[in-house]
């Protein structure tokens, strides 16, 4: 029996790439869809309920990976989903479990562990990259076995990179809202906290921001 598995990319070199490694050593796999951003993962993951593991980036244009994991294991927790990422730095590692996410790997070690992450996944483990296996320890460590709060270097929440990653989007603020199902108002007290955070008083600068920060992308 076939286990039927989805890429989730921008980069089709990369989808291509995956899908390669992944059919080479394991013949059981099929590759169902290739999508490329997080909202065509979030409509996908509605209509379809038979998909064994899911594939998928952090940095990706319309909807994040973070929090299109996170709407999509909140209707089904039962989802197998695997982060694909070219960061390797704890708070996207910590962001990504905390979503729903049950492996982490990262894109230089994807041909090496890809497959062995699929199998551990769809055996009810998890699975982490060996360079990133770091951060779970050191989260145990100082937090008893629970995470704070993460945030960026800057103290932006996630919710707030979220909205910045739209607002460089081009989207507005009603856009985002709908998107986000959240109120308007809540949108403006996100973007004027951002604002306040980094010292912008511009939504150009807000957009250059994002854009030199990984958050969006051009």
């Amino acid at each position: 029996m076939s286990n039927k598995v989805v890429l989730v990319d921008d980069h089709a070199i990369v989808r291509s790439g995956v899908r390669t490694v992944l059919e080479r050593f394991n013949p059981n796999i099929k590759i169902a869809a290739e999508l490329s951003n997080g909202k065509e993962f979030l409509e996908y993951a509605k209509v379809h309920k038979d998909i064994d593991v899911y594939i998928v980036d952090i940095v990706m244009p319309h909807l994040n990976g973070i929090e299109a994991i996170s709407m999509v294991a909140k209707r089904n927790p039962q989802a197998n989903i695997i982060v694909l990422s070219m960061y390797d730095d704890r708070v996207s590692v910590e962001e990504a479990l905390k979503a729903g996410a049950k492996g982490f790997i990262v894109k230089v070690s994807a041909a090496d562990e890809i497959a062995q992450a699929v199998e551990e996944v769809l055996k009810g483990k998890f699975y982490l990259s060996t360079d990133i296996s770091k951060y779970i320890v050191q989260g145990f460590l100082e937090n008893n076995n629970t995470f704070k709060k993460t945030r960026d270097r800057n103290g932006l929440t996630h919710k707030e990179k979220e909205i910045l990653q739209l607002i460089a989007e081009s989207n507005s603020s009603k856009q985002i809202a709908r998107l986000l199902n959240i109120s308007l108002n809540t949108v403006h007290v996100h973007r004027n906290n951002m604002m306040r955070k980094l010292n912008i008083h511009k939504q150009a600068e807000l957009v250059r921001y994002a854009l030199k920060e990984g958050i969006a992308q051009l």
